[in-house]
């Protein structure tokens, strides 16, 4: 594999990061088999678009986005942000002063070789300079899941059948120290 460079977006990557959302949040749900949820495939979508605007928008303070390359095309993301408002619900606000750390995607063929891991520990060093101690990530996704539980253990919360039948929601809370 060629090498990976990971770096902040700018402006004139946003088509190829809209573009790059929509495949792995549609590859996504229907790996997870629910490509017929289409108007949530879209929500899912626009909300990534937004977050990303955001950041682009406040230059990295109200979301904070880094982007992997492999010679020159987009493929991973992981941002962090205030915690969504579903993890402060069903955490009885007890993570509503954290930071989550999401948006953690890879295209599907460059998957299992370790740029996820390169995007964590990288955010990890950038939540550590700004004096972030600790975050919180969660998932409704069964193989994200699989992959958290993994590298960071047993969630703080496991929400049964939140998204329906076997479909769980998990939910932790971590230091940016003992991570990795």
């Amino acid at each position: 594999m060629s090498k990976i460079e990971i770096r902040r977006p700018r402006i004139e990557d946003r088509e190829e990061l809209n573009q790059f959302f929509r495949t792995v949040i549609e590859n996504t749900f229907a790996r997870e088999g629910l490509a017929e949820l289409i108007e949530d495939i879209e929500a899912e979508i626009n909300s990534k678009k937004n977050y990303l605007q955001m950041d682009l928008k406040s230059k990295g303070e109200k979301r904070y986005f880094l982007i992997a390359l492999a010679e020159n095309k987009i493929i991973g993301t992981i941002e962090f942000g205030p915690a969504s408002e579903l993890i402060q619900v069903c955490t009885n606000g007890e993570m509503g002063n954290l930071v989550e750390v999401g948006t953690v995607f890879v295209l599907p063929n460059y998957q299992r070789q370790g740029i996820g891991n390169q995007l964590i520990h990288e955010m990890l060093q950038t939540l550590n300079t700004r004096g972030i101690k600790e975050f919180c990530l969660d998932s409704g996704y069964q193989n994200a899941q699989n992959i958290w539980k993994k590298k960071f253990g047993d969630p703080d919360y496991l929400l049964k059948n939140y998204w329906g039948q076997g479909q769980d929601h998990m939910i932790w809370k971590l230091s940016t120290r003992g991570v990795y």
